[in-house]
């Protein structure tokens, strides 16, 4: 993958992204405790209110960060931008509208590893970000494309049932893109973006077929 923009631009970006949108940052990181309280402490109104958040969190990157902040560098963020969009709107739809997403913690391998990426997402990532250097704000914070991927992914982990295959496409293919790019700008914390994409796939397709199997 070709990168046309030098990774000074790229951490510009997230500068002035971060400069305009305080005190944002704060409030997406509340929202992303809330969702996990949620998730965990199950009450009869928790899946809308996690899936309507989560649909924000994606209409926000989409809007606010592709296509009003990274087009200034690379162009082809707004397509990346009308995907962020899409899948605001494959949440919206599939978990908020259809209730097929729907979330509970259980002492299960699947719900301890997507508790491990939300943790990571939330606390690890910026941590090895500030000890890689990138400096807030300089850095990527969660509400931006890949701590909040990586968050997402391991919410679908905290799912009872099957997850919609296409909800996962994006995410997925995000854990890619964004790594193989990351990677080349020495976006190191960007690992865990790969791996949480790896993970997800695996351990969703294995449940699902288990199910498939007992059914």
């Amino acid at each position: 993958m070709n990168i046309p923009f030098t990774v000074e631009q790229f951490m510009q970006v997230f500068k002035d992204y971060n400069l305009a949108v305080w005190p944002m940052q704060i409030l997406f990181f509340i929202l992303g405790v809330i969702i996990v309280l949620f998730a965990i402490n199950r009450k009869s109104y928790s899946n809308l209110v996690i899936n309507l958040s989560l649909s924000f969190l994606w209409l926000w990157m989409g809007i606010v960060y592709h296509i009003l902040f990274f087009t200034s560098i690379n162009k082809g963020a707004y397509l990346f931008g009308v995907f962020y969009i899409i899948q605001s709107i494959l949440i919206l739809y599939f978990g908020a509208i259809k209730g097929k997403l729907n979330y509970h913690f259980e002492s299960n391998l699947y719900c301890f590893t997507g508790i491990l990426l939300i943790g990571f997402a939330l606390i690890v990532y910026p941590i090895l970000g500030y000890l890689e250097g990138h400096i807030y704000p300089a850095a990527p914070t969660f509400g931006l494309p890949c701590p909040t991927t990586i968050f997402t992914l391991g919410l679908f982990l905290l799912t009872d049932s099957k997850v919609p295959k296409i909800v996962m496409v994006i995410p997925i293919l995000w854990s890619l893109i964004g790594y193989s790019a990351a990677n080349k700008l020495g976006i190191s914390e960007d690992i865990g973006l790969l791996i949480s994409g790896i993970i997800t796939a695996t351990l969703i397709f294995y449940r699902d077929r288990k199910q498939i199997s007992k059914s």
